[in-house]
């Protein structure tokens, strides 16, 4: 399993790349000014930050106690990745919503945008990320 000094370098690797990449991106695809999109995406990211450790964290306790192991299959890294984006989208929309004075419907529309960036992002990221840090290898205990 990783350790949280590994968990807190996969996380915050995410969100500056991801922050980096998806605020130009919104403000242009929006045509909303980076000044406003800006501090959204970042109060998103700073939110994701978080969750991101949580649910990793979570999920691996989870791949753990079922199958003793933490390496996921290619399914298992899809459910990772909408699991991830759903909990997610709890918060996101009505603060997108507030933030960028638009109704529920517009701010589940632009997120559906960026849900669809983000699955594929955290796939790629994670199977990158996997591959530069490979998970140490299990110790086993004998008694």
């Amino acid at each position: 399993m990783r350790t949280s000094r590994d968990r807190l370098r996969h996380a915050i690797g995410f969100e500056l790349i991801g922050l980096l990449i998806v605020a130009p991106l919104a403000s242009w695809l929006t045509g909303v000014a980076l000044s406003h999109m800006g501090p959204l995406a970042l109060f998103f990211s700073v939110l994701a930050t978080v969750w991101n450790y949580v649910y990793n964290l979570g999920f691996d306790r989870l791949l753990q106690r079922r199958q003793g192991h933490t390496r996921k299959t290619l399914w298992q890294r899809v459910g990772h990745a909408i699991g991830f984006e759903g909990g997610l989208l709890i918060v996101a929309l009505p603060a997108m919503a507030w933030w960028l004075k638009i109704s529920l419907l517009e701010a589940l529309v632009l997120d559906l945008g960026f849900v669809i960036f983000y699955l594929v992002y955290a796939f790629v990221y994670n199977l990158l990320y996997d591959k530069v840090f490979p998970i140490p290898a299990q110790v086993t205990q004998h008694a």
